[in-house]
C-alpha cells in the first residue's frame, strides 16, 4: 500500500472514529429511546464512545509520524 493510500485509509477512519464519539455523546444525552433502556443504553452509547476513540487516537499519532517523517526527507534534501 502507498503511502497516499494508507493516508487516505487513517483519514477515513479518522472521520469514522470522530463520528462514533459524535453518535456515542447524542444516544447518551439527547436519545429518549437510550434513556429508557436505562443500563443497556449506557452500555450502547459508552460503546459507541469506545469504538470512537480505538478509531481515531491511533490513527492521528501515525499520521503525526508519518508527516514529521516526510517533513524531515524534505528539509534534507
Amino acid at each position: 500500500m502507498t503511502d497516499e493510500k494508507l493516508m487516505v485509509c487513517l483519514k477515513i477512519c479518522i472521520c469514522t472514529g470522530i463520528s462514533f464519539i459524535l453518535l456515542g455523546v447524542y444516544l447518551h444525552n439527547f436519545n429518549d429511546v437510550i434513556e429508557a433502556m436505562a443500563v443497556n443504553g449506557i452500555i450502547i452509547s459508552a460503546m459507541c464512545v469506545d469504538f470512537g476513540m480505538i478509531l481515531s487516537l491511533p490513527t492521528k499519532m501515525y499520521l503525526t509520524f508519518l508527516l514529521v517523517m516526510r517533513e524531515a526527507e524534505t528539509c534534507h534534501k
